[in-house]
């Protein structure tokens, strides 16, 4: 019996030590693997259009969120208290995809921003997910565009959920334009220090520049900011980045137009607005609208009459009384006319959130 029982003993020892090196192996992988990318990186700008922005004509931008193809209304995700950690099938990708760049083309806009952009992932089964959305929003007329994509992160692998990892993956955002971008530079936000930074992910912005015709520019953003953090400053300083750098471009006399998923409330009361109960744990909270300057108006997309949320809370498939909210929009300089705002109601067919649209005028 005893000679069994340190058999026993000691195979449990060699199973435990040898759990202990796999984990501390994996963690020692995952934190030397991580990276940052080099802040104003510059990007690639392919197309043709040589076409400069003109003064008081009306131009339409959209921005749209398309959650690495995976998000149909009835899918969940872990991060958020779901069930699901990757995209159902590489055709369930393409499908989302496609259908979400149809819907936005066929509001005719200038210029598209789209965010969560997988080129790479084992979420998405590898999908190069720049291709449906170009195949869709440029095949849609004769007009020429440009467009960049700025990286946002290409993450180590996740080995969670045990039974379905979400994996390695490399996603960003891709910037469609009629008009000529002439530079484009990729900017890195603040983060969190420490474990965090691995749920949250390298954070970035991509500033495009656009000639107009009076000789100054259009600068134009694509933004998304960060969703799981501990700390609250982080928020606020990604904010603080962004307007120091916008300061920059209006005191140079340019125009300045962002658009992105801000991951935060930018109604400041969706939860009322929309009729539902507000979540214990609300993630979105509402915009430091004492951080935005003088010279900049926040614009939430929003139709009084008929309010349609930018995004749904998906802890579990989409249904009318779950919690929804407005993160998409935008951002003008005080030289910019803003016409209307709205956001397109797609159901949350092919992803957690709707596009939205802004139509402005330069002055």
């Amino acid at each position: 019996m005893k000679t069994n029982s340190k058999k026993w003993l000691k195979r449990l020892g060699i199973f435990l030590g040898t759990l202990i090196m796999i984990v501390v192996g994996y963690v020692v992988y995952v934190f030397s693997s991580y990276y940052r990318l080099e802040d104003k990186q510059k990007l690639t700008i392919t197309g043709k259009s040589t076409e400069k922005a003109k003064i008081k004509k009306s131009y339409r931008i959209t921005s749209g969120n398309i959650g690495f193809g995976a998000y149909s209304d009835d899918y969940s995700f872990f991060m958020d208290g779901g069930k699901e950690s990757r995209a159902r099938s590489k055709d369930a990708v393409i499908e989302n995809v496609s259908s979400y760049a149809k819907a936005v083309a066929q509001l005719n806009p200038d210029f598209m921003l789209f965010q969560e952009v997988d080129i790479d992932g084992t979420r998405s089964y590898h999908v190069d997910e720049r291709k449906p959305l170009l195949s869709q929003t440029l095949s849609t007329d004769n007009t020429s565009r440009n467009y960049t994509f700025a990286q946002n992160y290409d993450s180590p692998y996740l080995f969670y959920p045990i039974l379905e990892p979400h994996g390695k993956n490399k996603s960003g955002m891709l910037t469609i334009s009629n008009m000529e971008i002439t530079e484009s530079i990729r900017r890195s936000l603040p983060i969190e220090d420490g474990f965090m930074k691995l749920l949250d992910l390298d954070r970035c912005y991509n500033v495009n520049r656009i000639p107009t015709e009076n000789g100054k520019e259009l600068v134009l953003y694509n933004l998304h900011l960060s969703a799981y953090t501990s700390d609250p400053s982080t928020a606020d300083n990604q904010l603080r980045m962004l307007f120091e750098d916008m300061k920059k471009e209006y005191d140079a006399g340019n125009y300045i137009v962002a658009g992105g998923d801000f991951n935060k409330d930018l109604l400041g009361n969706s939860a009322e607005i929309f009729g539902h109960k507000e979540l214990e744990d609300n993630w979105a909270k509402p915009i430091s609208k004492e951080l935005i300057p003088d010279f900049m108006q926040l614009i939430a997309p929003f139709d009084e009459k008929n309010p349609v949320p930018s995004c749904r809370n998906a802890d579990q498939p989409y249904s009318e009384s779950d919690f929804v909210v407005t993160v998409d929009g935008f951002l003008v300089s005080d030289n910019v006319t803003v016409e209307d705002a709205l956001v397109l109601d797609t159901g949350f067919k092919w992803s957690d959130h709707n596009p939205v649209y802004m139509d402005f005028v330069l002055e």
